[in-house]
């Protein structure tokens, strides 16, 4: 009897989805490769005047005022590409790549994938105070979206390969595969199905097992805390505050930059060149913040800088972040912001009582990235894979939950979202069951509804169902055997009338109506009306025979929402009213 309902709606074509998802993620951690190279390449460019591929950081750098002028190219270049090349590629990434879902069908070009990766190279190899995550998750985002332009498919499943490639991605970077997947969930994908979920799943996977092969195998950042104990518990609570309020503060100052910037009498493309003035500034007096800082991260959660060196830290990274990201170049947010929550950490392990002083840099870290996009999930794992730290996870989700009910509490939109609602683009990011999934045209539809047989006139359907006692704007019309033939209404008679008013109703139907099954969901056939502009449809009792049963409408299709309104909105006390 119930045969037809499953937990969820696959067919076989996931396996084909899940395949290609497997070879994007080995093209997108090549991608990473090439990225991460590009990085080494052209800093060893910039201030050692090299080529050479070799890791190495800005800050041993030995040229003196000069090093001032080197962001400032790196600007100027971004600048020019964007202009002549795609302005697609300014910013962090991961605004443009959720525009691209939500408002482009997923469709990226292969300007984006090529010059994406080479002008952030350029930008954070000159000393651009970014990381790599947010390049290589637009690049992998074009390279799973070009891949699938190739295929006669959706937008929801294009949508689907270039999730895929923008996580894929991040794997490779971070080797953190299981928070590039809650990243998909919490921020990329707007959606929870197999058709997505495995894909993505799958591409990440495949990322984290060739990553070895290209890049360093094991955790970024691997450490060791001693396990929590009770006292820790006021003191995550404490941390996830700070790092909410770190949180609201970047992003509040990052949109008055670029506010700032957008009333200058200049053409964007000359921003960049600004911003790196402003970052070639504060390298000059704070080296360390220049650059990815991978090797700053180590040293924060390590706890080897002193509380005087990690304060003028802090503020010069957090100044140059805000203007270089401000000013539109190229760039990602999520090595800064890991910087900044280390940062703050060491600060809080200074005065923390008792407690393990190595623990509060990797908590803090992975706070205020939970509050800065608002993802405390991905970002509790993403802390948990950086490191390797068990012993963390406990302190990681109770801070990270707090940062992010204190940013969803102070702030309308995040920073990944506010730049697109700023295109006039709204973005709602709480999604959940549709009340029309679960119910079924069965539970809605009018059962046994007045029928006009198709062999009656127009004359008498005039007469007897559309005078003033008219009772419904649509009748179905039936053949002998019942089954359906057509729904009449006003215009439908009108023609009739006016062509042959003594013909039966049947003969002004030319092809077989549109109809529903007792089986079908609520928003199927809603998605279906919506898409023939159709008021109400016939219900059948199959296909074969489409013997009417009963009559489905839009009003209907509304009906489960009744509950779900009472739900969110009815407030009963059950005990002790």
């Amino acid at each position: 009897m119930h045969n037809h309902l499953r937990d969820f709606s696959v067919d076989r074509r996931l396996l084909f989805f899940c395949t290609l998802a497997l070879v994007i993620g080995m093209v997108s951690t090549l991608a990473a490769w090439v990225l991460l190279n590009a990085i080494h390449f052209f800093t060893n460019l910039f201030f050692f005047q090299e080529l050479s591929f070799a890791d190495r950081s800005p800050a041993g750098h030995t040229l003196g005022l000069w090093v001032i002028a080197l962001p400032v190219v790196g600007g100027l270049i971004a600048g020019l590409v964007a202009r002549y090349g795609s302005d697609k590629i300014r910013g962090h990434g991961i605004p443009e790549a959720i525009e691209a879902i939500l408002f482009r069908k997923s469709q990226m070009s292969p300007k984006v994938a090529v010059l994406k990766p080479l002008t952030s190279g350029i930008v954070i190899g000159s000393g651009g105070p970014f990381g790599a995550e947010g390049p290589i998750i637009m690049t992998g985002g074009a390279i799973g979206s070009l891949i699938a332009q190739h295929f006669r498919i959706t937008a929801a499943e294009r949508k689907v390969l270039l999730v895929a490639g923008a996580t894929a991605g991040m794997t490779a970077v971070f080797g953190t595969p299981v928070a590039a997947v809650m990243l998909a969930v919490e921020l990329l994908l707007f959606e929870l199905r197999p058709r997505s979920l495995l894909p993505v799943i799958m591409a990440c996977a495949t990322a984290a097992f060739c990553r070895p092969f290209l890049l360093e195998g094991g955790p970024l950042f691997a450490m060791q805390t001693a396990a929590p104990v009770f006292q820790d518990f006021a003191i995550c609570l404490a941390a996830g505050v700070l790092c909410g309020a770190l949180a609201t503060l970047m992003s509040r100052c990052l949109y008055l930059v670029e506010d700032w910037f957008s009333s200058l009498p200049l053409h964007w493309m000359w921003w960049p060149a600004i911003g790196g003035l402003i970052v070639g500034i504060g390298g000059y007096f704070e080296p360390r913040a220049l650059g990815v800082g991978y090797d700053v991260i180590a040293d924060l959660l390590g706890n080897h800088l002193a509380v005087t060196a990690v304060v003028s830290l802090l503020v010069v990274k957090a100044v140059i972040w805000i203007f270089a990201l401000g000013s539109g170049t190229s760039g990602g947010v999520l090595a800064p912001l890991l910087i900044l929550g280390a940062g703050l950490g060491t600060l809080v392990a200074s005065v923390a009582p008792g407690s393990d002083a190595n623990l509060w840099p990797l908590v803090c870290m992975a706070a205020v990235l939970a509050g800065v996009l608002g993802a405390p999930l991905t970002a509790a794992i993403f802390g948990l894979g950086l490191t390797g730290d068990f012993n963390a996870l406990l302190p990681l989700l109770l801070a990270t939950g707090v940062s992010y009910g204190f940013t969803i509490l102070v702030m309308r939109r995040s920073i990944m979202t506010e730049k697109i609602a700023r295109r006039g683009l709204h973005i709602y990011r709480e999604y959940g069951v549709d009340p029309q999934e679960r119910a079924f045209v069965a539970d809605v539809m009018s059962a046994d509804p007045l029928s006009l047989s198709g062999s009656m006139t127009f004359e008498a359907a005039h007469r007897l169902y559309f005078g003033p006692e008219q009772r419904y704007r649509f009748y179905p019309v039936t053949d002998d055997e019942g089954a359906i033939v057509g729904m009449m209404d006003r215009n439908l008679l009108a023609r009739g009338l006016r062509l042959h008013p003594g013909a039966g109703l049947a003969s002004v139907f030319e092809q077989g109506p549109q109809v529903a099954l007792t089986t079908e969901s609520c928003q199927r056939v809603g998605r279906r009306m919506a898409d023939l502009n159709l008021e109400c449809l016939p219900v059948v009792a199959d296909l074969h025979s489409k013997r009417l049963i009963g009559v489905v409408s839009r009003s209907d299709l509304l009906k489960p929402s009744r509950s779900v309104f009472h739900e969110e909105h009815v407030r009963e006390r059950l005990i002790g009213g």
